[in-house]
């Protein structure tokens, strides 16, 4: 299974971006998708989830970032409106895939850079 992550970039406050995150391979159901950011010198922390249909998010993104996921694609999305120069990080997914046979694993994705600039 591989994992990428796309749809970073530059944009000014009050912008918007949308990521997202493809996975492929040997996979018969995504479980849940799961979305960290990492501020440079920080350390990595949880911004928003989708599991089943239902949501979880951070309290500083609640309101304005919204994930959702399109299983016939294998995607998970995150859309990130109002963004604030605070949001500037390098962001990540992470999922849990169940393969055809076996128990499902967990996967990280190479990240994807969003600058938001003041």
């Amino acid at each position: 299974v591989q994992l990428q992550a796309f749809g970073g970039g530059l944009v000014h406050s009050g912008g918007f971006l949308r990521l997202s995150c493809v996975a492929s391979g040997d996979i018969f159901r995504i479980n849940e998708i799961d979305w960290y950011c990492q501020a440079n010198g920080k350390q990595r922390e949880f911004v928003a989830s989708i599991r089943g249909g239902s949501t979880k998010y951070a309290h500083f993104v609640k309101g304005r970032f919204v994930a959702s996921a399109d299983n016939a694609k294998n995607t998970g999305y995150l859309q990130m409106n109002s963004l604030k120069p605070e949001d500037t990080a390098v962001y990540y997914c992470n999922t849990e895939i169940a393969p055809p046979v076996g128990i499902s694993r967990e996967y990280w994705g190479k990240g994807t850079q969003v600058t938001v600039s003041s």
